[in-house]
């Protein structure tokens, strides 16, 4: 039971975090704006990316392009949902990082059904390099699939020992 509490928990917080920062970068920043944080690393902007990761698929037919992403998206959470369910996780790493794919793709999927894409607004970056700019859903998304991959790789099981 506190492995569910865990994971709804987790999800709850992301989306809710999501959410609020991307409300506060629509309030604040008109789209393309760009606010310096730490000179020569990060940036506040305001960008939207109507693709996947990297601009995938962004200059497909937005009709095609947002039925696909919000079709796809529900399915992935659906499949998620269902693995964490069955599986009965009750380890507290993969139970947290499978909260966080399904809070960042739940954060999203609110985007693309509000607006047909993602709003965007951290721009990271050294030098002339820059890393496409990304939110908090992304991040979780990000995160979650680490710690899941950290736990494939060392072979460890995703139940609780006990």
């Amino acid at each position: 039971m506190r492995a569910y509490a865990t994971f709804a928990f987790t999800v709850l917080v992301i989306v809710v975090l999501d959410q609020i920062t991307k409300s506060l970068v629509l309030a604040n920043l008109m789209l393309h704006e760009t606010r310096v944080l730490v000179e020569g690393f990060i940036n506040l902007v305001h960008v939207r990316n109507p693709g996947a990761a990297f601009g995938l698929l962004a200059d497909t037919p937005e009709l095609f392009r947002r039925s696909f992403f919000i079709i796809v998206t529900v399915l992935v959470m659906i499949l998620v949902l269902f693995y964490f369910w069955h599986s009965r996780i009750y380890a507290a790493r993969p139970t947290i990082a499978l909260a966080l794919i399904l809070a960042g793709g739940g954060g999203n999927l609110i985007d693309r059904i509000r607006f047909g894409e993602v709003v965007d607004f951290l721009d990271v970056y050294l030098g002339t390099y820059h890393w496409p700019a990304f939110n908090v859903a992304d991040s979780a998304i990000s995160v979650g699939a680490v710690l899941l991959f950290l736990d494939l790789f060392r072979g460890e099981s995703l139940k609780a020992k006990g």
